[in-house]
């Protein structure tokens, strides 16, 4: 199948084939067709799919026939849980849309909100924006719903462990009962089937990844350590396998601050991206790291979602999340769209029941090594048996939250309050654990060169 058979104008199959991609992926073979006939769809895939393209096609197809719109209004109405996430949408808007007539715009919190407000004036065709902002907005009469024809939310799951349910059923409840919803995201929780019922109607319901499992091609493994070496640890890391891009996850925003003075101290270049950074911070340290100009990013979990780096070969959790379904989502920032990567964390004794957790929601033991010279003063408890998963019912959010901003997280960055998360999906449960547990002989394995096999990846 190729994108000429999904029923795609012109206009925008150009703007596909000048992006270099003439096959569409699994998720958008079945959601392009689905969305273009005006159905609701809620549609799940592994992060790194081509999700965003999916429904941004479709979308631009439907409504370059449409009325014209009108001041302060908007058509197309897409959510997203971060500044990130809704800069790449509309940066696809942009691409695949810039043969047709239509209007664009991307609102999110961090930034002034008069150019935005400027950009909405004289209305758009389709608005990517954060909750919190877009209310900010509507607050403001700077923008009116009453021409909204398409309703896309997009990684919604995150939107609700975010603590954005509140704004989200006010934005509901703002919209038009007759429009088109779309929900996009890498898996379906039993919360999100839950606020579907209440928004979707006779949805066609797509998913090409398993529940609660990490990518295929992602090798994973922990190097056991104490907590005071774990920089150093990381270091040697960097510096044996000679690693040129490293995506280093660390639990608070504080913590990720201390790291990349430390890694700096070391001659190597580094940058934090946490929700504490202005917007301006945030998008030159990404930008940065993807041209290869700082070899490693550390983020809070704020980065977990949305970022689309390319043929990205090394994630590392500096320290575990406290919700293990965020490791899934951490280290699906590697192994993308076909490509291999590597995933390893550094775990001290402490973060034992992290690693419990985490192990029984990808339904595996994680093989474990000790690197020479790191042996733990306080040794890793040997995992038990991998119990089946259970749902949780969620934590209902404590705080109002800002745009990026997770759960619970108070400005100095700590303890998440929802602890009901889902995950990216794509690798095979209930292996074998002799894969694993027992093994703390010393490796060299931090010593492979990454591997370079990368294929392309869908339009995202």
């Amino acid at each position: 199948m190729s994108f000429t058979d999904l029923g795609l104008s012109t206009a925008i199959l150009e703007a596909v084939e000048q992006q270099g991609y003439d096959t569409p992926s699994p998720i958008q073979a079945q959601a392009i067709p689905a969305v273009l006939e005006g159905k609701d769809v809620m549609a799940a895939a592994q992060t790194g799919t081509g999700k965003t393209a999916g429904f941004t096609l479709p979308i631009l197809e439907r409504l370059s026939g449409g009325a014209k719109v009108k001041s302060n209004h908007i058509r197309t109405l897409v959510l997203t849980p971060t500044r990130e996430l809704a800069a790449q949408v509309g940066e696809s808007v942009s691409l695949y849309g810039k043969n047709l007539p239509l209007t664009s715009a991307v609102v999110f919190g961090g930034v002034k909100i008069n150019p935005q407000m400027q950009k909405l004036r004289g209305g758009v065709d389709i608005l990517v924006a954060t909750p919190g902002r877009l209310m900010d907005l509507h607050g403001q009469k700077a923008v009116k719903f009453d021409q909204v024809e398409v309703l896309v939310l997009d990684e919604a799951d995150r939107m609700l462990d975010m603590g954005f349910i509140r704004d989200i059923k006010k934005i509901l409840a703002l919209l038009p009962k007759k429009r088109q919803n779309l929900m996009f995201s890498a898996t379906f929780s039993d919360d999100i089937r839950n606020l579907a019922k209440g928004l979707v109607n006779n949805p066609v319901e797509i998913s090409v990844s398993p529940r609660n499992t990490t990518a295929q091609r992602v090798e994973q493994w922990i190097h056991p350590v104490d907590k005071n070496q774990k920089s150093k640890l990381l270091i040697k890391l960097i510096n044996d396998g000679n690693w040129r891009q490293v995506l280093v996850f660390t639990r608070t925003k504080h913590g990720a601050n201390r790291l990349t003075k430390s890694l700096e101290a070391q001659k190597i270049s580094a940058a934090a991206i946490h929700g504490n950074k202005s917007q301006g911070a945030r998008t030159k340290a990404l930008a940065n790291f993807k041209s290869g100009e700082i070899r490693v990013l550390v983020a809070t979990d704020i980065a977990a979602r949305g970022l689309d780096i390319e043929q990205l070969p090394q994630v590392v959790n500096y320290e575990l999340p406290n919700v293990p379904e965020d490791y899934v989502h951490r280290i699906g920032r590697t192994g993308r769209a076909g490509a291999s990567g590597h995933a390893v964390s550094l775990v001290m004794a402490d973060e034992f029941k992290q690693l419990i957790d985490i192990e029984r929601v990808i339904q595996k033991h994680l093989t474990r090594e000790v690197v020479k010279g790191f042996e733990p003063a306080n040794p890793l408890p040997k995992s038990p048996a991998i119990r089946a998963v259970k749902a949780k019912k969620p934590k209902k959010p404590k705080v109002e939250h800002q745009d990026g901003q997770r759960s619970g997280e108070v400005a100095s960055g700590h303890k998440p309050v929802s602890k009901n998360r889902r995950h990216v999906g794509g690798q095979q449960s209930g292996q074998n654990q002799n894969q694993s547990d027992g093994n703390t002989k010393p490796s060299n394995r931090h010593r492979r060169p990454s591997r370079a096999s990368h294929q392309a990846a869908k339009p995202s």
